[in-house]
């Protein structure tokens, strides 16, 4: 097996594009999106206040608008027109109607109409956006009513009022490298890692080198190791980037760091074995370089990170669950972000491991069946 893991270390050292896909290409993703996203999370997004009322209840949501870290007011104007004219232009991503009459009819107890629009065709801007002019508008009309208005016209009355708290838990502040980055990155290697495996095993096959590789007694400690160096490599990248993450940006672990990091090391060795069985049933690199690039592209978007799995399709539930980044995102979220007991992540711990076990043994029989062959 020894002998196996030197023979990969060396042939990776004589090769330079398949050496650069394991150094260059992580290195490369991980500045790329710790870079990205470490800005947190957009702030001061342009938007337009339309002022028709010029009134004190205009003045007063302006104010809390403009205080906003979320938002710029970029633009007041009385001209619903000029706004939507900009908005059209991505120029600004959303603004506040303030219609003429709107504080007369507040103070009437009527709807004040105050209108609030922006552009959702980017989703995050426009979550993000939306909260704050949604804030900003309503804190303002508290301020006015109670302060402004009927602070003037009643008297000082000690009246207990009712009080809601509201808590954002595990991401408070809605950060961007909090809640892509630890996902982003392996999304990224283990493609990489499914190129490389594919790759390497894929020219012992092109160059007709197996019996120089294998021998029959040791062919599964033989594919093993093979395997093991590029999961060893993607392993050693990822805890480089986690280690970024946790002591240099402060993102703690709050549950376990050790039950992620064995996820992590099973989730790269399941996609490789998936990535072997793939190219050893094919024996042809460009199909099993399409089927790597569906089967795993899709992982982010199919586990229930950035977009939900609940009343999904039949199809959708179905490819979320036939992989394994979808139990490793439930783990990783539990242990990282969470700080859930360690028994209640064994069992996606346990579907990982499900998946090494199942691909291992058919790439094995496949291997055999190919050994025999040649």
């Amino acid at each position: 097996m020894w002998a196996c893991i030197l023979r990969e270390l060396h042939y990776l050292l004589k090769n330079k594009w398949d050496l650069a896909l394991v150094t260059l290409a992580p290195l490369f993703i991980i500045f790329l999106f710790s870079s990205m996203f470490y800005a947190g999370k957009a702030e001061h997004l342009p938007i337009a206040i339309i002022d028709q009322d010029q009134s004190e209840l205009s003045r007063s949501i302006e104010k809390y608008l403009s205080h906003n870290q979320s938002l710029s007011v970029a633009v007041i104007t009385n001209s619903q027109d000029e706004a939507e004219h900009l908005l059209n232009q991505t120029k600004i991503w959303g603004y506040v109607l303030i219609p003429s009459g709107a504080e007369q009819r507040l103070v009437k107890a009527q709807d004040a109409q105050i209108a609030i629009a922006f552009n959702q065709s980017f989703f995050s801007i426009g979550n993000t956006i939306s909260s704050a002019m949604m804030l900003g508008t309503l804190q303002a009309i508290v301020e006015f009513t109670g302060d402004d208005y009927l602070g003037k016209k009643l008297p000082y009355l000690d009246a207990p009022t009712p009080n809601v708290k509201i808590s954002t838990l595990y991401n408070p502040d809605l950060n961007y490298e909090f809640y892509l980055g630890p996902f982003v990155v392996p999304a990224i290697l283990h493609l990489l890692l499914c190129c490389c495996v594919a790759f390497s095993i894929g020219q012992e096959i092109k160059r007709h080198t197996l019996h120089g590789w294998l021998d029959q007694r040791t062919l599964f400690s033989a594919l093993m190791a093979k395997i093991l160096v590029y999961v060893c490599i993607f392993c050693l990248w990822t805890w480089l980037w986690m280690f970024w993450l946790i002591v240099i940006r402060g993102w703690f672990v709050a549950g376990s760091l050790g039950l992620i990091l064995i996820a992590q090391f099973l989730f790269y060795f399941a996609y490789a074995v998936i990535s072997s069985t793939m190219v050893l049933a094919t024996k042809n690199l460009s199909k099993t370089f399409g089927f790597i690039a569906v089967y795993g592209g899709s992982s982010l978007s199919f586990a229930g990170v950035t977009l939900p799995l609940n009343n999904a399709p039949l199809f959708t539930k179905f490819w979320a669950n036939i992989i394994p980044y979808t139990p490793y995102a439930k783990l990783q979220t539990e242990q990282w972000v969470v700080g859930s007991p360690v028994y209640i992540s064994l069992y996606p711990l346990a579907l990982i491991l499900v998946y090494c076990i199942v691909y291992a043994a058919i790439s094995l029989f496949l291997l055999k069946k190919i050994w025999r062959e040649a």
